[in-house]
Order: structure tokens, then C-alpha cells, then sequence
């Protein structure tokens, strides 16, 4: 594709870098938000003097924004000042006497935390020292063989090192994550340690792939950073490089429809049925594309966007499992919180439940056979231990996580309900941490639910991350980048390939560009792309020639 006009629909971070990328490129970009503010679900809140980002919280995978950056030409420390958190994170097991928690640290010393772990567990502080050095192999092995392949040409994936590592590679993506974990530690709190990123990919240990274990790399390897003044903080950063190569950004932009005309399929695209040629607004304004990239929600944009071209038909989402939903709170509380680090775990003993009531026993439970949590595991973040800025003097904030059914009636009508799950996680947090009265401290709260994500983002079913990772739905099974019905219709952010996630979504905008490119490839691009790249492109030229 040699695009002159793009229209971005939804301006989340996906949206955003794939605009900023396409610009760079040469293309006339517009880039459509229908909020009155960019980030999607990385967004900000700012309420009487607090501030909470909205969504994702952990800093993970440097290399991967690194890299965005470099792209366009940018130093991402020029941009977003990145502090390296010690402890990491603080563990709340549930409590067995129904007094407070025993927390204890995950801190930035690999040393420290194998001694620690071996406390607990005789022999499991070697044991996790070899989980984690497979999970940093298995890592590598993603980063440079499948996160930045479009799967156009399955055949580039098998290089010498996939090959080497097939028989390894087979058991980790045939073997859950959990019956790995159990496989090296048997302490109830370590296994929770190595599984809980599970929900980062919208799911449970449970039901991921065993290659997930990767994961443990980025926090007891990698060591967890976090960008001083907030996640929104790389939305602003990008926001700024995608104005300054030209996007022209449109909020309040609500799109009703991918506008597209008949098409016969080809040769080249057989089973073609249309060509878009615009997204019609909300409000009746047409604007013209040669290509539209769609950020929106995955199932939004098959379901009431593409119309009868649609490629993903509701028959198939009805077989498909949207993985878990989420109750966020936003508290600003009165007076000090040392008991909580910047990031804490809460881990109930009885994890396999806790996952079975938010996510069903099957791959696509229906949401009315789906349960609230009485105690919950969650997660809290405290931003004002790394960034007094976030509260007014005297205050602390707090956004707490909670795990939730993916079921958009959660919230819809009934808020009382909602409100009160959230006084009772909050009693939770307080009576888990040993903060006496902590509800009553709180002075100021907003609270999300499942109802908000569906009707904020057209978020299939009200989750609140996407479509989770199992192995039918990871890698090459999930939807991909590009409509096989409308060959100028492309998909970018959490819905497609490679996932979830921020760091997904920054390689979901960079496989949009090679798409554009032809370039099959499994390999980062070259950084910086070279101004005006898309303009010298070859259908099915080599990318070393278009972009280096």
C-alpha cells in the first residue's frame, strides 16, 4: 500500500503511534478520538487535587518503548523521566487468622528476593533462579522470533534458534502457565508470584500458555520503572511527536461507520467483498481514506462498524472467551499509607475459585454464570510513594484493580451495588494492610465497572482489556492485522496481533507500517523509519531498501 489519505479511528496509544508512524511516513493522517482527550484506556483523571491514571499502570518491556520512539526519530528520555521502583511491589497474602496480612517485598535485588523465596520454601529461592533465567530465554526468543511478525509469512518465523527451541517451545505453549509454575515451587504465595501477570493478559494462570512464564523476567529480572508524573505522561509524549509529523487530531470525533463499496475478490485477495473509501461521523460528516486503520474495539469495529463486510461475524465471538473485566477505584484518602508500596498484591488462598467466578469454567461462560468476588486478589497502586505531586499535601492516592466479570450489566443501572463492592474491597485493602478506618479516610473516589468499559469504549462485553490469551486466541490464532474482505481496512491495538497491553499495542502500530510495507519479516524495523518512507515503497519491496 502506498496510502495518500489514512483515517486512524480511536486515539489510545495504538491509535496514536500508528498515526504518528504513518505521518512520518508521508500520508496525510487524520486521527479520529471520540472522547474530548487522547489515551483510550490509558487515560488521566484529575479530581480535587488528585491525580490517577486510569488504566494501565506497570511500566513493563523498556526496550519495546525504546524502540517506538526511536522510530520516529525520538529519545523516549527526552520525553518521560522513568524511575526505577525499589521495593517493586509489596505481597499481601490473605491473612489466616483474620488479623492483618504478612507482606513482604519484591525489591530490585535478584539476590535479595531468591533469598527471600528460599525463606519461605527451602530450595525455591534456586528453583525461581532457574524459572526466571528460562523466562528471560523464552523472552528473547519472542521479542526476535514472533511480537513483531504480521504472520503474512509463517514460514520467516522458523529461523535456526525457533528450531533449536521447538521441542521447548512445544511444551511451553501446550502446557498452561500454572502446571508450569507448580512444576518449580509449591508455596501457595511463590506460585502466586510467578502466575498473577495472567491478568495482565486478560485471563488466569489457568488458562494461558506455560510461553507466558516470560513474564517473570520483566519484574524479578528486568526490574519494574515507572514514569514520573504518571503513565499518561507517554500519551502526552506522543501525542506532541504525532502533531509535529503532521497528524491532524480530531477529538470529539465520534465514528458511526467504515464507509465501503463493492469489491470482487482477486487473485491476490480472494476473499475480498469490499473497499473502503472513508468512516462516515456520527454526526453525518464524511471523510474520505485510502486506507482506514481501526484502534477501536476488536469486536466493535467487526460487529457495527464494517457492516455486512465484516470479517469476524458474532456466531464467531460467541465461541471466544473476552477474558476478565475489572472494578477500578480511585480514592484520594487523607494522611499517610506507608503500609502499601507503589505497587501491592492482594493474593486470596483460594485462587483457583477467585478465577473460576470471574471467568467461568468454559472458554465462553456467558456473563450471567459469571460472579463477584467476595474477598478478591487485586491489585492497588499508590503513585504518591514515587510521586508526592499526585495529592494535594497532607494525601495519598489510591486506584485499586479489582478482577471482575466481563458482563456490561455490571454497573448499567443498579450503581448502589457497584458502590458497594467497592466499600468492601476497600475494607479489604485496609483490614489486609492494617489500616484502620481506611474508608473513612477517604475524602474523594470515582469507581469504574464493567457497564463503563462497554459504553466509554465499545468494549466487548465490558472488559477492560481485550480478548485474553489463551492459545486459540494467542500469537497466529488471534484476529489479525489485516481484513481479508477489505484489504484497505487494517486493525491495530489490543484486538489484534501481538495483544494487550501497552507494550503490545506500540508493536501492534509498527506491524500496521510493515503491512503497508509488505515486509514479512519477524524483526523490529530499522530505527528511525526515514521521513517520507511510505512514498518510496514497493508493494512487496525488500524493507531494508524502503525504510533503512
Amino acid at each position: 500500500m502506498t496510502p495518500g489519505r489514512v483515517v486512524v479511528i480511536g486515539g489510545g496509544i495504538a491509535g496514536l503511534t500508528t498515526a504518528a508512524l504513518l505521518a512520518r511516513g508521508g500520508a496525510q493522517v487524520t486521527l479520529l478520538e471520540r472522547h474530548d482527550r487522547l489515551g483510550g484506556r490509558a487515560g488521566t483523571l484529575s479530581v480535587d487535587g488528585f491525580r490517577f491514571d486510569t488504566g494501565p499502570s506497570w511500566y513493563f518491556m523498556p526496550e519495546v518503548f525504546e524502540h517506538a520512539f526511536a522510530l520516529l526519530g525520538e529519545r523516549i528520555e527526552d520525553h518521560v523521566e522513568l524511575d526505577r521502583l525499589d521495593p517493586a511491589y509489596r505481597l499481601f497474602p490473605e491473612p489466616v487468622d483474620g488479623g492483618p496480612s504478612e507482606p513482604f517485598d519484591v525489591v530490585g535485588d535478584p539476590e535479595t528476593n531468591w533469598a527471600t523465596f528460599e525463606a519461605r520454601e527451602p530450595g525455591a529461592g534456586q528453583a525461581i533462579r532457574r524459572y526466571t533465567q528460562e523466562s528471560t530465554e523464552a523472552y528473547r526468543t519472542a521479542l526476535d522470533s514472533f511480537l513483531y511478525t504480521t504472520f503474512a509469512r509463517p514460514d520467516r518465523l522458523l529461523s535456526r534458534d525457533v528450531v533449536t527451541k521447538s521441542r521447548t517451545l512445544a511444551g511451553l505453549l501446550t502446557g498452561t502457565l500454572a502446571g508450569k509454575v507448580a512444576a518449580t515451587v509449591t508455596d501457595p504465595v511463590l506460585r502466586q508470584v510467578l502466575g498473577y501477570h495472567a491478568v495482565f493478559l486478560g485471563s488466569s494462570p489457568y488458562r494461558v500458555p506455560a510461553l507466558y512464564s516470560l513474564m517473570s523476567h520483566l519484574d524479578l529480572v528486568d526490574g519494574v520503572r515507572f514514569p514520573r508524573g504518571g503513565m499518561y505522561t507517554l500519551i502526552e509524549a506522543l501525542e506532541r511527536i504525532a502533531r509535529k509529523e503532521g497528524v491532524e487530531v480530531r477529538t470529539d470525533a465520534d465514528v458511526a461507520s467504515v464507509e465501503i463499496d463493492d469489491a470482487r475478490p482477486s487473485l491476490r485477495h480472494p476473499r475480498r467483498s469490499g473497499q473502503a473509501r472513508g468512516v462516515r461521523l456520527a454526526d453525518g460528516t464524511f471523510l474520505p481514506a485510502d486506507v482506514v486503520v481501526s484502534a477501536a474495539d476488536r469486536h466493535h469495529t467487526e460487529t457495527a462498524l464494517l457492516g455486512a463486510h465484516r470479517e469476524l461475524p458474532e456466531a464467531w465471538w460467541a465461541d471466544r472467551g473476552p477474558g476478565i473485566s475489572a472494578l477500578l477505584i480511585m480514592a484520594g484518602v487523607r494522611g499517610e499509607l506507608p503500609e502499601l508500596a507503589h505497587h501491592s498484591l492482594f493474593f486470596t488462598r483460594d485462587w483457583p475459585g477467585n478465577f473460576e467466578d470471574i471467568l467461568g469454567s468454559g472458554r465462553s461462560t456467558p456473563p450471567d454464570a459469571l460472579r463477584v468476588p467476595e474477598a478478591a486478589s487485586m491489585y492497588v497502586s499508590r503513585t504518591t510513594a514515587s510521586d508526592p505531586t499526585a495529592a494535594p499535601p497532607g494525601h495519598e492516592n489510591l486506584f485499586v484493580l479489582v478482577p471482575f466479570p466481563a458482563d456490561p450489566t455490571l454497573g448499567a443501572g443498579d450503581r448502589d451495588t457497584v458502590e458497594r463492592h467497592a466499600d468492601r474491597y476497600l475494607d479489604q485493602v485496609g483490614a489486609w494492610a492494617g489500616i484502620p478506618g481506611l474508608r473513612d479516610r477517604v475524602v474523594t473516589r470515582r469507581v469504574v465497572a464493567p457497564a463503563d468499559f462497554a459504553r466509554d469504549f465499545s468494549a466487548w462485553r465490558g472488559t477492560a482489556l481485550g480478548m485474553e490469551h489463551t492459545l486459540r486466541q494467542s500469537a497466529m490464532f488471534r484476529p489479525g492485522d489485516a481484513s481479508a474482505r477489505v484489504p484497505n481496512v487494517l486493525h491495530v491495538g489490543g484486538g489484534t496481533i501481538p495483544g494487550v497491553g501497552l507494550p503490545m499495542c506500540l508493536i501492534s502500530a509498527e506491524l500496521v507500517v510493515k503491512r503497508m510495507l509488505g515486509e514479512t519479516s519477524s524483526r523490529p524495523l530499522p530505527a528511525p523509519l526515514r521521513p517520507g518512507y511510505l512514498a518510496a515503497a514497493r508493494p512487496r519491496g525488500v524493507w531494508s531498501e524502503q525504510v533503512g
